[in-house]
């Protein structure tokens, strides 16, 4: 099973009132586990950089400026996911994101159904816990030291880490045990030696050897069965 765990960084919250995306991060995985096939790219959003976004992702409108548009990299994004389940954290703010993007360039929008929100998965798994992408990877014991700011391919890579916690842990091998399994339930013929039979020995004690337990018996002075 192939999925693509992504996230977005933007200018703002709200693509409606002319945010825009300027970083994207996909991460594939096939059964749960990362493959190293990543896409990864920034965008030139042609527009200023609230200072309160760039605070959280550190990404400035000198930096991003000559980067390529989105449509510029539209079908590589798009040949990436192909078809697979997208995977993001607080998912309906990326889709909202990308299928802005997307209809800007005249293409056709990714459709919800595809989306997997880890943080609904969090809300079933931990009810009233904190859901942050920090508070799981906390819960969960990630690394996550390296994350001095948000950026779209580290927090994708976290959130892979997380979500396969999400769905089951890091038992991935499941697999394998069942096939195990399955191998050990086959009947395996074994070799049975024959063996020569031997007649039962006897046990009693043969004449002599009561004769001279007796004689032995009366060397014993004061013997505690006399008592």
């Amino acid at each position: 099973m192939r999925e693509i765990i992504f996230d977005t960084e933007t200018t703002g919250l709200d693509p409606k009132s002319g945010d825009r995306l300027v970083e994207l991060g996909c991460i594939e995985m096939v059964n749960r586990v990362p493959t190293g096939q990543t896409f990864h790219a920034y965008f030139n959003p042609d527009r200023d950089m609230p200072a309160a976004a760039e605070a959280v992702h550190g990404l400035s409108i000198t930096f991003l400026s000559d980067k390529p548009r989105f449509h510029e990299r539209a079908g590589e994004f798009l040949d990436f996911i192909g078809d697979s389940m997208l995977v993001a954290h607080n998912a309906g703010f990326d889709f909202g994101f990308i299928n802005a993007e997307l209809e800007m360039c005249g293409l056709e929008p990714v459709c919800r159904t595809r989306m997997i929100d880890t943080v609904a998965l969090a809300k079933v798994r931990h009810p009233g816990a904190k859901l942050s992408l920090d508070a799981l990877c906390t819960r969960y014991g990630i690394d996550r030291s390296h994350r001095t700011k948000h950026g779209a391919l580290l927090d994708a890579e976290l959130l892979a880490q997380v979500y396969v916690e999400l769905t089951g842990g890091r038992q991935i091998g499941l697999s394998l045990v069942a096939e195990r399994s399955e191998i050990a339930a086959q009947p395996v013929a074994v070799a049975v030696r024959e063996r020569e039979f031997r007649p039962p020995r006897p046990h009693a004690a043969s004449e002599a050897e009561l004769a001279a337990h007796a004689a032995f018996l009366e060397t014993v002075s004061a013997p505690l069965w006399d008592d």
